[in-house]
């Protein structure tokens, strides 16, 4: 019989890794990026497929092309096994980037993080990512500046380290 304490500890050790590779395609933070990810992993992620640390970097370089990124995790299922946990994990993500032809784009994307996390010390991490998609939409874009659409709402998200959220950690 399995115990119950060390599996419910586990899922949200698994859970806050899921959402710091969140935080890290969001803010670009290469930090939370690495730290969701074994160094001798891989990702099949659909446009990248490979290695993890390649698609770290993959992922950095395209990023600098994102104007304006949030990615959502939903009904997370986790399936033990010997040796390491199956989770299939739902997810939104809303991009705005420069597309092909330097155009302005913004999409909404859904779909399913099918992961082989891996526990090593007391740490679990993805070793193998394949991601398959649900839904892609190319959304129109806003109208007016940002300054204008966001108004008073303040601050506005930003990329590391710029986005409050470092300074809110750092005190």
């Amino acid at each position: 019989m399995p115990d119950i304490q060390a599996q419910l500890s586990d899922r949200e050790a698994i859970r806050d890794c899921l959402y710091r590779y969140c935080r890290g395609i969001d803010r670009a933070d290469e930090t939370a990026l690495r730290s969701a990810y074994w160094p001798d992993g891989s990702d099949d992620h659909g446009p990248f497929k490979g290695s993890a640390e390649g698609f770290i970097a993959w992922a950095l370089q395209a990023l600098e092309q994102v104007d304006r990124s949030i990615h959502q995790i939903h009904n997370i299922l986790f399936d033990f096994h010997e040796g390491g946990v199956a989770v299939e994990s739902y997810f939104s993500a809303f991009q705005r980037q420069v597309g092909a032809g330097g155009k302005l784009q913004q999409w909404d994307l859904k779909g399913r993080y099918l992961d082989w996390f891996v526990k090593r010390g007391n740490e679990w991490r993805i070793l193998n990512r394949k991601v398959v998609y649900d839904w892609v939409e190319e959304m129109p874009l806003p109208e007016g500046t940002e300054q204008e659409r966001f108004g008073a709402r303040h601050p506005v998200g930003e990329k590391f380290p710029a986005d409050p959220l470092y300074t809110f950690l750092s005190r």
